[in-house]
């Protein structure tokens, strides 16, 4: 009985060491278990991806290099009528408006009778040249008289030289009226119509003097005005003038044949497209700006003038580190793209953007020239590695 207990108690003696034992031998044969385990406890960096076969098919890799990229300028300006197809319109004498057959906006072609005055002073111009045609009668009729009494020995040479010198005073005199009354106004055919029929008409025209659209109206029934006074502008619409200031220190990215958008927010922000056909040659001291001048071709008439708008002017071309478009990952507000670090391992690297241009971005930051990128499937690419990082 003394022997079984002896024996019972060396046994549970013998049992927790020998599973001590054992547990440092299994240890011991597996040297690498504690190193796995932590490296499975690791972090994976989630801005790394490594391509499979199928996205290595659907990616396309190249170098980032410099690119011909413009600029585009924003600068607010209006539309202004074509200065070579306005006509500003006003009387040719002193008088009094009796007669208005025009309204602001209507059409009219050239020629057409816009308002009708009356003036003394045109009356009194018209009778000066009556008087002088009449001379001429009188002188013409005395020469040839002396050129007889000449021939009868009745007179000498020298009365006939005096009396075809009045007769060119006479001519001179019809001249100058004759002049005058153009400069009032009167045409050819009326001058001769006043000639022939000696009546006064002391009625004068205000013409419209090129086809277009009356923009500006300034006279009344009644009214009496003077030749300086505008009483009509008539501008043809058919092309206008798209007008902006650039800031002095932009001036010299714009020159004098570049493509220019026009957006005009009137219109829904209806797009137009011209060519810059003029870029100022001085500074205005007041704003600091350089006018710049797009002709614009408005055949339905939407353009108006003073209609305000925005015009994009393209700079001139400037190479700059730049990527395509389609290269470019937008994540968390921010751009990336995707830079080779080893064979078919890429980092997804975070890079500051500039100006885009013909499908092309420039690259201010965060990318060197010469580095492999992804240009093609960077769509698919970004997909995998964030799969991969929910796994």
């Amino acid at each position: 009985m003394f022997a079984n207990s002896l024996m019972k108690k060396d046994y549970s003696v013998l049992v927790p060491s020998c599973l001590l034992v054992l547990t440092l031998l299994l240890s011991a044969c597996k040297p690498g278990a504690d190193a796995q385990s932590e490296a499975e406890g690791e972090p994976q960096d989630p801005n790394i991806v490594e391509l499979s076969e199928l996205l290595q098919s659907q990616a396309k890799l190249a170098p980032a290099s410099k690119a011909e990229i413009r600029e585009v300028l924003r600068v607010p300006g209006s539309i202004q009528v074509d200065d070579q197809r306005v006509a500003r319109i006003g009387a040719s004498v002193t008088g009094r408006i009796t007669d208005i057959n025009a309204v602001l906006g209507q059409d009219v072609k050239q020629g057409e009778v816009l308002a009708i005055l009356n003036s003394t002073e045109l009356a009194q111009n018209q009778l000066l040249y009556i008087k002088a045609s009449q001379q001429i009668e009188l002188q013409t009729k005395a020469v040839e008289r002396a050129r007889q009494l000449l021939e009868a020995d009745v007179i000498g040479a020298a009365e006939l030289q005096r009396r075809e010198a009045e007769l060119s005073a006479a001519q001179a005199d019809l001249y100058t009226a004759k002049e005058q009354l153009h400069v009032l106004g009167m045409s050819d055919k009326s001058i001769a119509q006043l000639a022939s029929s000696g009546q006064m008409r002391s009625y004068s025209n205000v013409d419209a003097r090129l086809a277009g659209t009356i923009i500006s109206r300034k006279v009344n029934l009644g009214q009496v005005v003077q030749p300086a006074e505008e009483l009509f502008i008539v501008a043809d619409l058919s092309r206008v003038w798209a007008v902006a200031e650039v800031p002095e220190q932009q001036a010299e990215l714009v020159q004098e044949g570049e493509d220019v958008d026009i957006e005009v927010p009137a219109l829904s922000n209806r797009k137009f497209t011209g060519k810059l056909i003029f870029v100022g040659d001085v500074v205005n001291p007041l704003t600091r700006t350089v006018t710049v001048r797009t002709d614009l071709e408005n055949s339905d008439e939407a353009l108006k003038p003073d209609m305000l708008v925005s015009m994009l002017v393209q700079s001139k071309a400037n190479a700059q580190l730049a990527v395509p478009r389609r290269a470019v990952v937008r994540e968390n507000n921010k751009d990336h793209v995707f830079v080779e670090i080893a064979p078919n391992k890429f980092r997804l690297r975070e890079v500051e953007l500039g100006t885009e241009y013909n499908e092309m971005v420039a690259v201010l930051s965060g990318l060197e020239e010469g580095e492999t990128i992804i240009i093609e499937g960077a769509f698919h690419v970004n997909n995998e590695r964030k799969r991969k990082e929910l796994e």
